[in-house]
Order: C-alpha cells, then structure tokens, then sequence
C-alpha cells in the first residue's frame, strides 16, 4: 500500500480551539433578520465568526438597525458588521435615513475630491449612527469598456489618476469616522462583457494594458485602506484559468508582493455564479484562503451555505490541504482589523454635511451643460428592472419630476414592455400637446431601450432626450439612478 494511500484514509484529526476559531475568523456569513437572528448564526459567532454582512433583508429604520446590531455585538464585540454603502443606487439604508448620494460616476464629473470626502464623510457618519463599523466601498474599478454591465456609474470613470485621488479623499473621510472601508473588486472588473453575478467573467487584455486597473488599487492601499475585495474576474495574462478571488498568482504576488497591501483581502460574494456553478461555494472558500484570502463572504442568508464553507475549511485544515499557517495568517489579519473597527466609537456621532450630495448630483449635471427647461413635459422614463444582487430603493425619474413640477406627466417602463409599438402609440396620443422628455438607463446594453426611444423621437423630433446612466448623446445626463442624481436632472427639467 502506498504511502499516499495510507495518508488518504487516516482519520482526520481534531483542530485546536485556537485554529477552530481562526477558521471562523475568516468567515462572513448573511442572515436572515431584523430584530432577531438564527441560533445557527449565535453559534457561529460564539465560535468566533469574523464578521456578518448586511442587506435590505435585515433593515427596517435606524433604531431597529442599530439595536440589530448593538444584539450581535453583545454575542461577540469584536465581529465585524459590514454593508455595501456606494451612495448613489446601492442603497440598502434607504429606510434607515441613509444620506441622499450619488454614485462614484458623478463626483469623478465634478471632480471635487473635498466635495467626494464630503459626500463619503455622510455615508460613514450614518453608519457610525447604526453600529455599522465596516463598509464594502469604495469601488476602484475603472470603467472603460462600453459593454461592461455591472461597474459603469459605480466607478469614478476611466482615468485612472482622476479615480486615485477620489479614492483618496473617500478613504481617508471614511477612516476619520473610524469605519473601515473596503475598495473594490481587485485588481479591476471594469474590463468585461460580463457580470460575475451571473456568470465567469473575464477580461482578455494583454499585460500592459491591466497595468492601468492597478494603480487605483495602488493608490487605494498607499492610502492605507485597510481592506480589498477580490474580482470573480479572470485575467489570462496575469493567471490562466483561475479568477483573482483563487489566484495565489494575482493575491500573492500582485497584491501582497507588488502592491505591498498587508490588510484584509475579503472575497466578493461565493455564491456568485462566476464562483459558485463552476466551483461550488465551499471549494470557492477552500481555495480562495489557500490562494492567500483573508475572509470569505456568503452573502445569502441560507447558513447552511455558510456552514458547508466552514466544514470544508475545517476537513481540509484537519486533512494538510490547507497550511495551519496560511488559516493563522488570515485570521490574525482579520483579528488586527477587528481590534481597530469593530467596536463603535463611544460618545455622539458628530453631525455631517447633509446636502453634500444634493450639491455634487447637481454640479454632475450642469457639467454637460444645460438646456433650458421643459415645464408640464411628459416625461418617459425607460430603465432595466433591478439587478438581483443590488438594491433598489424604486426611485425613478417621473416621480422626482412630478415633486419639482406638478404640472408634469409621463410614464416610467421599468424593463422590456410587452408591446412597445402600443406603448409608443398611447405615449404619443397622450403627450401630443405637452413637451417630450425621453430618458433611458444605458440603452446600449438594453436594446428595447434603445427601439422605443428611437420610435418615438421619429415622430417627435423635438422630445428631449436624457441619460439617467453613462452618457449616450442625450442633452442632460445624471450619470447614475441615485435618487439625488435624478432629482438633480428633474431640477433641471422643471427649471426649479
């Protein structure tokens, strides 16, 4: 009998106390809850889960967010509670009173880095109310690919040195709240035709060219940032078949190595489909810390995802396929982060600038310049439905245009209509008398847009057209579907 074969059927031996907690140390986990949580959760904590992450899901208001989380606290001080807070159309605080701010697209327009601390100053204060103590932003992906489908307004834009110093700005206002922030998604998701949500994503470009998406990461770790998160991308030049979350090439050597970033690598999401149908969540947690991963996310409530994360980690600990050196590495890490953030800072939260991002959509907006105003239009708002994996708070155009100018009507088609040419007939018959605002969300991606809006200028030449994602010719772009950035162009529309 082989020696190998003999090392395959020992038992497994049991783990240390200490290396059982440093395993969970590296674990984030979603839940279901808003003034409760599971026992499987408690357990997981009191075994020292290193953190939770927070959606929609979990909130109601302000008060119950923050007794939800002074609760988990209670179980273990020293967990990390940990949210998407963006601005602009990731707004899972919407009802807790989370700050009016538009996305990362719009301050790189304006191009104010005190205007973006200002703005992310906001979003960091209202987590410092909540007990929120980690966010997962802000976004250092650079976009420059017209079809990319999940980055565009997220980033600040394509120039990389124009997203370095709003990166700056953001993480140092983020750091004076004592909240820890998190850029995003390394080394760059800007690049693809692909949505890693939805599936493997990859970006084909040569060497040099990646060269460009790293120095927004570059600057973000110089500037002491003290948490990453990883792409579900994969880069042929940098690693041939494993994306940078599983990529010891890309975590070790480029990140570590050549970027010199000694905080938290956190995984984006396992249950993404780029991780989870071509690996499955467990192995993707396995591999990912392997790879040099300090923390794994499962973002989906359903902790038995977490737990088959956790029992993998542990068997292959127990079995020497994953070094006891590299879990004690990645749980210190995690342990140092939580030593800085994870406790709120005692005492009142100091008040922030409320109308930072009132001020920032608005400046975005007028960049483009400003055609006059259009009172009593009829407005036709076209966008995609939402995106599964990011909130949605049901802001659209019409709505904030009918608060500036109750004289105004119109239509908003959330996703393809069933029969656009019926639509386009009662839109025109309605609209005859009135002026035409057409608005669409990234219409090259979503070709129904693109057919309707083109159907009715044929017939209304005169209609205004807007964008309400990346510009696309329209006289008026919000560059983001915020609900600031869309009271923004209402502001305009309504001459208000």
């Amino acid at each position: 009998m082989s020696s190998a074969h003999i090392f395959e059927t020992q038992s497994p031996s049991p783990v240390s106390s200490e290396l059982d907690e440093a395993v969970h140390r590296c674990l984030v986990a979603g839940f279901e809850g808003t003034t409760t949580f599971p026992d499987t959760l408690k357990r997981l904590i009191d075994r020292g889960l290193g953190g939770v992450v927070l959606f929609t899901r979990n909130v109601r208001d302000a008060e119950q967010v923050r007794e939800l989380t002074d609760a988990l606290r209670a179980l273990r001080p020293d967990l990390l509670v940990a949210i998407d807070n963006e601005g602009g159309g990731i707004g899972h605080l919407v009802t807790a009173g989370a700050p009016d701010v538009p996305g990362s697209y719009a301050l790189g327009v304006v191009d104010d880095p005190n205007l973006t601390a200002r703005c992310a100053d906001a979003l960091a204060g209202h987590l410092a109310t909540l007990g929120v103590t980690a966010s997962y932003a802000p976004v250092a992906d650079l976009q420059h690919h017209a079809r990319n489908p999940v980055v565009r307004t997220r980033s600040f834009g394509a120039d990389p040195e124009l997203a370095a110093r709003h990166l700056r700005a953001w993480i140092a206002a983020t750091e004076a709240r004592s909240i820890a922030s998190c850029a995003k998604h390394f080394p760059g998701h800007g690049g693809t035709e692909t949505d890693s949500h939805h599936d493997i994503a990859v970006d084909p470009r040569p060497y040099g060219e990646l060269l460009t998406d790293l120095e927004p990461f570059r600057a973000a770790v110089a500037a002491g940032v003290p948490m990453l998160m990883s792409a579900h991308v994969v880069y042929p030049a940098l690693d041939t078949n494993r994306p940078a979350t599983l990529s010891r090439r890309i975590i070790g050597d480029i990140l570590r190595l050549d970027l010199g970033f000694e905080g938290v690598l956190v995984s984006d999401a396992l249950e993404m489909k780029a991780i989870a149908d071509r690996y499955g969540e467990a192995a993707g947690a396995r591999i990912a810390l392997a790879a040099g991963a300090d923390q794994v996310v499962v973002a989906v409530p359903d902790l038995e995802v977490s737990l088959g994360c956790r029992d993998e980690v542990l068997d292959a600990v127990r079995s020497g396929r994953l070094a006891e050196e590299r879990i004690t590495e990645a749980a210190g890490r995690v342990r140092r982060l939580a030593e800085r953030y994870a406790e709120p800072v005692a005492g009142p939260v100091p008040a922030w600038d409320a109308g930072a991002g009132a001020e920032a959509a608005r400046r975005a907006v007028r960049a483009r310049g400003v055609p006059p105003p259009v009172p009593g239009a009829h407005l036709v708002d076209l966008f995609p439905p939402p995106h599964p994996a990011l909130s949605w708070g049901g802001e659209d155009l019409l709505s904030e245009l009918r608060q500036a100018d109750p004289t105004a009507g119109g239509t908003a088609v959330s996703g393809e209509p069933a029969d656009p040419a019926a639509l386009a007939d009662g839109i025109l018959r309605i609209s005859a008398r009135a002026p035409l605002v057409v608005a669409t969300c990234d219409a090259g991606l979503h070709p129904w847009q693109a057919r309707l809006r083109d159907a009715l200028l044929a017939r209304r030449p005169d209609a205004l057209r807007v964008d309400t994602g990346l510009p696309e010719g329209g006289a008026l772009c919000s560059y983001g579907r915020g609900r600031v950035n869309l009271r923004a162009v209402a502001e305009v529309l309504a001459g208000v």
